[in-house]
């Protein structure tokens, strides 16, 4: 049986393949930072899973061996000086253990860079195409699938479009939006990249990857409009609005922070289209062809319509982003831990007051206050931070690992602990826990704590300061779950009578 291994399982293009390779038959193994985020995901059980750092050299042998086909899929889209020399450096690691470990193939999916020098290019771009070149240096033959923007439920690239169209009828846009790009459905992605398994070793080059429709993203975003059925919108193109400005309308517009906006922005100012189409001489379209631009953004519609989004951009952690275990005492935090705990009763069945826990956040709401969480959310938007239009991926179940609002899920054990940490960006680390119990003589108990870990006197600041509010957040938040577990309670007795 061919094994394959995948990389960038708890992102947003691996999380898809995995099961597709699955149900091709192939036997897949997985390397991840965090296997916990994996736990409950549906195909877990049904992959091997091997802990892991992409940079670390042993694990990445350890990983490859004994393996087939190995896919790449592992790209950062954060900001910082170095990035460029951290991807190629982890391709450069991946490329040799593959080398060393006789890996079959190497299948990784780049990006649609533009015809020019290199110097032109947005740091983002550029470190796609080295980190191909990387891969190919390996001596393994290596598939390149090389794609512009990728319209799915989910991806960032969509929920940009998809917040621009929805919430500006009007707008003055920088000139980017007239610059064509041929994207291509997350679909037609996930099949080229199962089909390329197949393809015979001899086959070690890069393929251009993209859907029938090439378009500007000024017409990507009325195309938009009219599947959604709104209104066209006016667009107005004008040549003041950098890249960096771009990026921080963007931010405040949509769910996508500003160090995801920016890379995708600067990505967008030059022309990405199919300088070939190769690959049909390997792999055949699909009955009824390639998705349309049209045709793909209703099915994304679609699937979030109907609560089908298994992965999204904000899936895969951050680098950097706090990784902590939630603290138990205070000598963890060096002698200062601040705690907000409520508990209270309930008359509802244990699993009744876990579906209220499970259910917080995203379009739900948090029970209480939903107006200062949204001033919060905004602030951390306008600084930066990830805000809460990240949402939640499903309105009732969540997963560990999965981002919700500004927070990620950092353990479910259901029915009993709801663990939140939070990502947006404070002088500190803080938690959001939730334990629902028996109750001694029927009934439930809820235990929810708030947990903060200061980081210097700016922490410490930062608590007293925001103290006050908490009064008006924590205890009817309390009460709300509370009260929504026997709202479900009193729903489920009404049906069995």
């Amino acid at each position: 049986m061919t094994r394959c291994l995948v990389t960038g399982a708890t992102g947003y293009v691996g999380g898809r393949l995995i099961p597709e390779l699955l149900a091709k038959g192939y036997d897949v193994r997985v390397l991840v930072r965090s296997p916990e985020k994996l736990r409950d995901v549906p195909w877990s059980s049904q992959v091997e899973i091997v802990s892991g750092d992409a940079t670390d050299a042993a694990a990445v042998a350890g990983a490859l061996s004994d393996v087939d086909v190995a896919y790449y899929l592992l790209h950062s889209l954060q900001q910082g000086p170095h990035l460029e020399e951290a991807e190629i450096e982890m391709a450069e690691t991946f490329s040799l253990a593959a080398a060393q470990q006789q890996v079959g193939k190497i299948i990784y999916l780049g990006g649609l860079a533009p015809e020019l020098n290199e110097e032109s290019m947005s740091p983002h771009m550029r470190s796609r195409v080295h980190v191909g070149q990387a891969l190919r240096k390996s001596g393994i033959p290596t598939i390149e699938l090389r794609a512009a923007v990728i319209i799915g439920s989910g991806s960032a690239s969509f929920e940009m479009l998809r917040y621009l169209t929805e919430r500006l009828p009007a707008m003055i846009a920088p000139r980017w939006v007239r610059m064509k790009t041929q994207p291509i459905a997350i679909r037609d992605v996930l099949r080229y990249l199962t089909e390329c398994a197949a393809l015979p070793r001899e086959v070690s080059r890069s393929f251009d990857i993209g859907g029938p429709d090439v378009l500007t993203y000024q017409g990507m975003m009325q195309t938009y409009a009219k599947v959604a059925g709104l209104r066209r919108r006016i667009i107005l193109p004008i040549n003041l609005l950098s890249p960096q400005l771009s990026s921080h309308w963007v931010n405040l517009v949509t769910p996508v922070p500003r160090s995801i906006a920016r890379p995708l922005v600067r990505s967008l100012r030059h022309p990405s289209v199919c300088q070939n189409d190769d690959i049909k001489q390997y792999i055949a379209d699909p009955p009824g062809g390639l998705l349309t631009f049209a045709d793909a953004v209703a099915r994304a519609l679609t699937r979030i319509r109907d609560m089908k989004v298994t992965t999204r951009w904000s899936g895969a952690s951050m680098r950097g982003a706090p990784s902590e275990p939630l603290p138990t005492d205070p000598s963890w935090s060096g002698g200062t831990l601040y705690n907000d705990i409520r508990v209270v009763e309930s008359t509802s069945t244990p699993e009744d007051l876990w579906k209220a826990v499970e259910r917080i956040g995203g379009d739900n709401g948090w029970y209480a206050a939903n107006l200062l969480w949204w001033v919060r959310g905004a602030f951390d938007k306008a600084i930066g931070g990830v805000g809460l239009r990240r949402g939640r991926r499903d309105p009732n179940f969540v997963f560990a690992g999965e981002p919700l609002d500004f927070w990620r899920v950092e353990e479910r054990t259901y029915p009993e602990v709801l663990r939140l940490r939070a990502e947006m960006k404070m002088p500190g680390k803080a938690w959001l826990e939730f334990r629902v119990e028996p109750g001694p003589d029927g009934g439930s108990i809820l235990r929810q704590r708030a947990v903060f870990w200061p980081r210097g006197l700016a922490g410490h600041s930062y608590w007293w300061m925001v103290a006050p509010f908490h009064a008006f957040v924590f205890p009817p938040m309390a009460r709300g779950i509370v009260k929504q577990a026997q709202a479900f309670t009193e729903l489920s007795d009404t049906i069995s009578s």
